[in-house]
């Protein structure tokens, strides 16, 4: 308003722009850049690697599917994506347990870092509904994660990896 004090007393002028930056830059608070803080890589989890089968083969599906184990694969520090990474999945589930070879599948990350395969339902295992998955192919350090589900109902369970180049 035109004539509202409150609002002429604060109206920009080159002159107090001028006035406000130098006092800003001689407080330090324009000179020093916002940075993001680096990102930290994925910790394994505990009873990650329980039953993990070296090698298992990359599948186009784990048995009959119904149920979408995805996530991403990201490097630690700048989080770039890591296509090409070899993820390998295994659960509990309506078609086996996780000792059975059936049952451990692995597939690979696209050009984004993404990774999505198909299984049977997981099914509660200890009382809980859980998958493995497992980064291990050596460019990285080996990180082995356990998510647990939401709900045994639930058709879909996601995981991210931040690998640590070895």
């Amino acid at each position: 308003m035109a004539g509202d004090p409150d609002v002429t007393r604060f109206a920009p002028t080159r002159r107090r722009l001028i006035a406000a930056t130098a006092a800003t830059v001689l407080t330090g608070g324009l000179i020093r850049p916002a940075f993001a803080a680096p990102l930290a890589p994925t910790k394994t989890m505990r009873g990650g690697a329980n039953n993990y089968r070296p090698g298992a083969p990359v599948v186009e599906r784990i048995g009959g599917g119904g149920f979408w184990m995805t996530g991403t694969v990201r490097r630690a520090g700048d989080g770039a994506p890591l296509p090409g990474q070899r993820i390998q999945i295994w659960a509990h589930t309506t078609e086996g347990n996780e000792r059975d070879a059936r049952s451990h599948g692995a597939t690979l990350t696209d050009e984004n870092g993404e990774f999505r395969l198909e299984m049977p339902q997981i099914v509660p295992a200890f009382g809980q509904p859980h998958g493995h998955l497992a980064y291990d192919s050596g460019e990285f350090e080996t990180v082995f994660l356990r998510p647990v589900m939401a709900s045994a109902s639930d058709t879909s369970l996601s995981a991210h990896f931040v690998l640590q180049p070895v």
